[in-house]
């Protein structure tokens, strides 16, 4: 394949597409939150996945496994995690069977902003989504996040 590959080509136009429409949305639900909340899209995810994290097999999220499920690298995880901490949000402590290990839990006043936030952010999501449906571009990737549901 070439540069000018006209399969290369639509692959780099889809790719533009998912980022902007990634940012699009991004940027809407990070103003939503920052303006009601006083939280970034980052911090909630955050305190969404560490919150979830005891439904899951094992209980406890390494901080590896909580750094890729909010797309960050391990430091910016950890400076993220202390930060939240620091506002009380957070809790670290460590692990009662292994010292090495050093588990994270949302706090009782993290919970309740995660649940004044959460609807902030579904009705943030759902306008940025329904706004990115009227860009023709952007119509199926719109599509294809709607049609992705989680299992039961």
């Amino acid at each position: 394949m070439t540069a000018t590959d006209p399969a290369l080509t639509a692959l780099a136009q889809g790719w533009c597409a998912l980022s902007l429409l990634h940012g699009k949305i991004e940027t809407h639900v990070e103003r939503a939150l920052q303006a009601k909340h006083g939280l970034s899209v980052r911090e909630y995810s955050l305190l969404d996945v560490l919150n979830r994290q005891h439904e899951g097999e094992g209980g406890h999220l390494q901080m590896k496994q909580v750094a890729d499920a909010v797309v960050l690298s391990q430091s910016a995880t950890t400076r993220l995690v202390t930060r939240l901490e620091e506002r009380g949000l957070l809790s670290r402590y460590l692990c009662p069977t292994d010292r090495r290990g050093i588990y994270t839990d949302v706090s009782e006043s993290g919970a309740a902003l995660l649940g004044e936030a959460r609807p902030t952010n579904d009705a943030a999501l759902r306008e940025a989504l329904d706004e990115a449906a009227k860009n023709p571009e952007l119509a199926p990737l719109v599509q294809a996040v709607e049609a992705v549901r989680t299992p039961a």
